[in-house]
């Protein structure tokens, strides 16, 4: 595991140097393990170009804005790595199984996270996505 978090650290530090921008998302069931790999990934890494987001239930606001709206502040910067603990396919899992998202809503998700996505990695993000 040492030498794997050495490499993590010499990965942050091209980023930092490069003006890369990272964004890595974890999904999972319950209890998978997202909080312990991420706590792992993040222990050696400079906190300052570093954050992990793990948003809560959605707000009223959240629920009439933009799907990707809420999920967009918080994508990385230049040199910085972000790590998602759930992000926006949660419309395709949770959301879906707990009837948290209509049909017409999944449907909607499905047409739009190709096109999100792409628009992300055209703007400079690298997305690694896990699922435990």
């Amino acid at each position: 595991m040492r030498d794997l978090q050495i490499e993590l650290v010499k990965i942050q530090r091209q980023a930092i140097a490069h003006g890369h921008r990272i964004l890595v998302i974890f999904e999972g069931r319950d209890a998978a393990g997202k909080d312990g790999v991420i706590k792992r990934i993040t222990e050696h890494l400079s906190p300052r170009e570093t954050r992990v987001v793990a948003l809560g239930k959605p707000s009223d606001r959240d629920t009439r804005s933009w799907y990707f709206q809420r999920y967009t502040p918080h994508l990385p910067a230049d040199g910085e790595i972000v790590l998602f603990n759930r992000s926006w396919y949660n419309r395709a899992g949770v959301e879906r199984v707990m009837g948290f998202a209509s049909d017409d809503q999944v449907e909607a998700f499905y047409d739009n996270v190709g096109a999100f996505e792409k628009m992300l990695v055209g703007d400079g993000i690298q997305i690694l996505k896990y699922y435990l």
